[in-house]
């Protein structure tokens, strides 16, 4: 007599954060970061070496990310716009609804969802610079992800 099969079980789902670092002081965010469970920021940002981005430029991120909480930090620049498409946006005031289009597209022809391995991003939050989700290339891209691999999980922090 043969057993019967198991039905095979669900893939957990994917906690993907999100987070914008302005407004936000170095208390403030690392503090946000740890109560979340963060293990990993995902920096979506195209330019993560500004003056302006202060505490967030990125050797001092991944230095502060390591040493005041434990937390990893990796630089994924497949999930920042082009400078074109941001220049448009934010330089000559375009439509955030054309914004939005050319970038989802761009994501697409990137194929980001075939090439991040999902377990990556997983207790991962991915970093920009703006304060809220609303307007921003990190809500896009936590979307997107979901819609492709249909078992992300996201938190605005």
């Amino acid at each position: 007599m043969s057993t019967p099969p198991r039905p095979t079980e669900a893939a957990p789902p994917i906690c993907l954060f999100t987070m914008g670092f302005t407004r936000k002081g170095a208390r403030e965010f690392f503090t946000t970061l740890g109560d979340a469970g963060v293990r990993r920021v995902v920096d979506v940002r195209l330019n993560n070496v500004s003056q302006l981005a202060g505490f967030t430029k990125r050797h001092d991120l991944e230095y502060f990310l390591g040493r005041i909480g434990g937390i990893g930090y990796l630089h994924l620049p497949e999930l920042a716009p082009t400078q074109d498409i941001l220049d448009a946006y934010k330089k000559r005031g375009g439509d955030w609804g054309v914004y939005e289009d050319r970038f989802l597209r761009l994501l697409a022809e990137r194929r980001v969802e075939a090439h991040l391995a999902p377990d990556l991003l997983d207790g991962g939050c991915l970093l920009c610079s703006e304060p809220t989700p609303e307007r921003c290339h990190r809500r896009l891209v936590a979307e997107y992800l979901r819609d492709r691999w249909g078992r992300v999980e996201i938190a605005h922090l």
